[in-house]
């Protein structure tokens, strides 16, 4: 695509994740705005990644380096989405010899950092119309992306059980009394709730759903944006990583995640029940519920984490006081996730 663009924008992006090269908004003379994301196959290695956000050759691999490449090509994919009133943006797909480039719609609208109690509660119904489709079997959909994406992180866990750990001053002080007894009963149960996650119903899933990858149009509508991860995933687990997310990186209150969970997950289940899916409410929770077992390591890694000069939330600054605050919050919540999720799981039996 010829877009001639005199000025660059660098966006907000994970830059840790060797697929992308680069993420920018790009002006051209008559100040039109387009976003352009490049992509890059992996670089030759001998041994095992040691980045966790290593990019992969295999389609079926959660981090394969041109998946989002492909998604924008399916239209399946676009088809199914327009359906449920979540879309792609427009878009062109440039293949080069060093990888690929998209040339994204820049989409006007809201984007889900900013999103109200509305927002969220429609867009969690449109997940439910979309995912009520059932599974999406294409050639690069991935799979089995809770069980490799959460477990890539081998070294985080060392410091879970060092006292000294636990009596640092931003954990003393900012984080719930017995979330220490609690997480431990969540990560005693890893392998089985990865096992419970995989048994549950499949369908077509973003795997990377929260605000930061939705925009509402001013028509009401949404757009998903980073497909990097999408493929097959359980019921429930998408609205699953939404919530947390939304708290974990500070674009929802901590004291409301009750409300947000309650609130998402009424309207996903309204939105999965018209458009066809015939399960078990409590399956849907289930899916939900079960999907905190991919934060496993977050806890661990914060602990190793505070004892650094400064902090930062989705790649920017953030007071660290408050975002050890409200991340306690968010991991306390997903603790009685796991509680729920033992629940479901044993009167399901």
């Amino acid at each position: 695509m010829i877009f001639d663009a005199v000025s660059a924008e660098t966006l907000r992006h994970n830059p840790n994740n060797e697929v992308t090269a680069g993420v920018d908004r790009v002006t051209d003379p008559a100040g039109r705005t387009m976003i352009r994301k490049r992509l890059r196959p992996p670089a030759p290695q001998t041994g095992a990644p040691q980045n966790p956000w290593s990019a992969s050759l295999n389609p079926r691999h959660w981090n394969y380096w041109r998946r989002e490449a492909d998604v924008y090509q399916s239209g399946e994919l676009r088809a199914s989405l327009d359906r449920a009133g979540l879309g792609l943006p427009d878009s062109e797909v440039e293949e080069h010899a060093d990888g690929v480039t998209l040339w994204l719609e820049d989409v006007a609208g809201v984007l889900g950092t900013g999103f109200g109690l509305a927002d969220h509660v429609a867009v969690a119904e449109a997940a439910g119309r979309w995912q009520a489709q059932g599974p999406l079997d294409t050639p690069w959909s991935s799979e089995r992306f809770l069980r490799t994406y959460s477990t890539r992180w081998a070294n985080a866990y060392l410091l879970f059980d060092d006292d000294d750990a636990w009596a640092q001053p931003l954990i003393r002080d900012n984080w719930p009394d017995g979330l220490r007894e609690r997480w431990k009963r969540l990560l005693d149960h890893r392998e089985f709730l990865l096992d419970l996650m995989e048994r549950l119903p499949r369908t077509r899933s973003h795997l990377d759903f929260w605000v930061c990858n939705q925009i509402r149009r001013p028509s009401g509508g949404f757009v998903l944006i980073d497909w990097a991860f999408a493929g097959d995933g359980a019921i429930g687990e998408d609205v699953g990583n939404h919530v947390p997310d939304a708290v974990n990186d500070l674009f929802w209150p901590a004291e409301r995640i009750g409300e947000l969970d309650r609130a998402c997950f009424e309207a996903y289940l309204s939105g999965l029940r018209p458009a066809g899916w015939m399960g078990h409410a409590n399956v849907a929770r289930l899916g939900m519920v079960a999907s905190c077992v991919k934060y496993t390591w977050l806890l661990p890694l914060m602990l190793e984490q505070a004892a650094d000069a400064s902090h930062g939330a989705y790649h920017e600054a953030a007071d660290s006081a408050d975002l050890y605050r409200r991340r306690g919050a968010s991991l306390w919540h997903l603790t009685s996730w796991c509680g729920e999720a033992l629940a479901l799981a044993a009167d399901q039996s």
